[in-house]
């Protein structure tokens, strides 16, 4: 029997969600310069746990200083930063969410103005600037990441996910066309995927039985191919190791972009694959109950829901109340996102990079 967006649902580890509906992680650019969190951060977050999402997962959380990709990113590469992430975690929980740390290191997309630093990522990229890292500095990265997670839990987060999408650091590994390094973590698919397994075991040693782990990847773009994404998507799945894998596929139904995928949409090959106990959740463009309950009806476990999450803070409790919900769509006046807990940064953010999301 397909699942209901209302429904609770079980994690091999950790507490189960109160329904279907998750917060995706957002690049928010609303926290401090130096990586602790701010109040327009917290408020925009918390207000979304109070809306009924069953997870709140922050922003990308940089774990090395230099993994720095926006201006006013959370951290977690310092006991600094505990106070803002204890203070966080415990008020996602007050409200029945189960908070969640995405962990991440931007890679060749590193931002020098905020680091001081030149970008490092598997390879280099003399054009840019960007330095390959040596083999000591891959297993310190893989290190700094475990480090972030044992920083999370300790700070009273349930979980956290390792952020493996998007072109950062840990989907350049993944790159096939870029990623010829040549030692152990580059090459061969068993070395562009190694840095994830040692991340992944080193958490399950250092943190509790109940902590949670996911992974967010992206199957299209970036150097990866459709096949390398589905064959790495289940074996994660099927290892046990994680809780949960985040698929964002940026239009859940939209054709594959590879000619030989394009018999059945995006979010099938994923929701096809063999996945044992772990759960598998999608994002992309679910602006409605309707799609979200149709992700569902493809197999989905969960759905993410991101820029409807932006307009409305209760798309959760809505979606849940009413199949009929459909969400406000953009463009929205700055008043109408500060009425959704929208701080002006953010704001800012969306009116610049995002062409019609902001009427003034």
């Amino acid at each position: 029997m397909t699942a209901r967006l209302s429904d609770s649902l079980t994690f091999t580890r950790g507490k189960p969600m109160k329904n279907r509906l998750l917060l995706a992680p957002l690049t928010n650019l609303q926290s401090h310069d130096d990586g602790r969190l701010s109040d327009d951060e917290f408020n925009w977050l918390v207000r979304r746990a109070e809306g009924s999402f069953a997870m709140t997962m922050t922003c990308a959380a940089h774990v090395q200083r230099g993994g720095q990709g926006f201006p006013g990113q959370l951290g977690v590469f310092s006991d600094d930063h505990l106070p803002g992430l204890t203070r966080f975690a415990a008020a996602i929980k007050a409200h029945g969410s189960v908070s969640s740390l995405q962990i991440q290191h931007s890679g060749e997309r590193s931002l020098v103005e905020a680091t001081g630093e030149n970008p490092v990522a598997p390879f280099a990229d003399p054009e840019k600037n960007v330095r390959a890292l040596s083999t000591g500095e891959v297993e310190q990265l893989a290190e700094d990441f475990i480090a972030a997670a044992v920083r999370a839990e300790k700070a009273g987060f349930e979980g956290v996910e390792i952020h493996g999408a998007h072109g950062y650091m840990l989907c350049e590994f993944l790159d096939e066309t870029r990623n010829l390094r040549a030692d152990r973590f580059g090459g061969s698919y068993e070395n562009r995927t190694r840095i994830f397994w040692e991340i992944i075991d080193g958490i399950r040693q250092r943190t509790a039985n109940d902590f949670q782990v996911g992974v967010r990847l992206s199957p299209e773009r970036f150097g990866g191919s459709m096949t390398q994404a589905m064959r790495f998507a289940e074996e994660l799945m099927v290892s046990g190791k994680i809780d949960y894998l985040d698929m964002s596929l940026w239009d859940c139904f939209k054709a594959p972009e590879d000619e030989a995928f394009k018999s059945a949409p995006l979010i099938d090959w994923f929701t096809g694959l063999e996945r044992g106990t772990t759960r598998l959740g999608v994002a992309g463009k679910i602006f409605s109950a309707a799609s979200a309950q149709t992700c569902l009806d493809h197999g989905a476990d969960f759905v993410m829901v991101g820029r409807g999450a932006i307009l409305h803070h209760d798309f959760a409790a809505r979606a849940v109340a009413d199949p009929n919900f459909v969400a406000q769509r953009f463009p929205v006046s700055r008043d109408y996102l500060r009425a959704e807990t929208i701080g002006p940064k953010f704001i800012d953010y969306l009116a610049t990079q995002w062409p019609n999301y902001v009427t003034d």
